[in-house]
């Protein structure tokens, strides 16, 4: 039987919410030239990869995170999976802006978030863990203990991996980067030269180009 991994990145692959194109790279908003562009909302319209998620997501909380009594979605990315992962496991659900709304309430976390909850953060993605990490003080400034954060996808930037670490928070992910690739690699969806190219941005992602590959 296939790890859950394995089946997870072959799913996103084959529906595109993975897609890696080293010798045309996307231009993230850091400005970052990257091989690999990430859309995990595309699982949202196939019901199996979404079932999928959402039972695996459910599955680690239940695993590693047995004391939560609450969740919170990262916006945008998470709001729809975090809400279908908290219907599963009947846990009262919140999402987190990525700032303040700028009229009304001008609520950050939206819902009703109980002082004293002991929440798991969920994100689709995380590459910097920037968001992951305001979603995080704005839980502990609304009074309230997260227990640990659980994501989609995790790249494992050393940046990010440090960041979490010194934070003292733990992260759990059902598909990391290296991962990824291994099952790219084994699919042949990506050629050898793909793949080393691949590899390389990871090492140096801010600086890579596609006059590496």
């Amino acid at each position: 039987m296939k790890k859950p991994h394995k089946l997870l990145a072959e799913k996103l692959l084959q529906i595109s919410a993975i897609k890696l194109q080293p010798e045309s790279p996307f231009v993230w908003a850091s400005g970052w030239n990257s091989p690999i562009y990430t859309d995990n909302r595309m699982a949202l319209s196939h019901p199996d990869v979404r079932n999928y998620i959402k039972i695996e997501l459910a599955r680690l909380i239940l695993e590693k995170f047995p004391e939560a009594d609450s969740l919170a979605g990262v916006a945008t990315g998470a709001i729809a999976i975090g809400a279908i992962v908290a219907d599963a496991l009947s846990l009262p659900y919140v999402y987190v802006r990525n700032t303040p709304k700028d009229h009304g309430l001008e609520n950050m976390i939206e819902g009703n978030l109980r002082p004293g909850s002991k929440v798991v953060v969920i994100e689709d993605l995380v590459s910097t863990a920037t968001s992951s990490l305001n979603a995080v003080d704005a839980i502990v400034m609304a009074g309230c203990e997260v227990v640990g954060m659980v994501s989609i996808f995790n790249f494992e930037f050393p940046e990010a991996v440090k960041r979490v670490s010194d934070a003292n928070l733990s992260l759990e992910s059902l598909l990391t980067y290296n991962e990824m690739l291994d099952v790219a690699s084994d699919m042949n969806y990506i050629s050898p030269a793909e793949l080393d190219a691949l590899q390389q941005w990871r090492q140096d992602p801010s600086s890579w180009t596609p006059d590496n590959y």
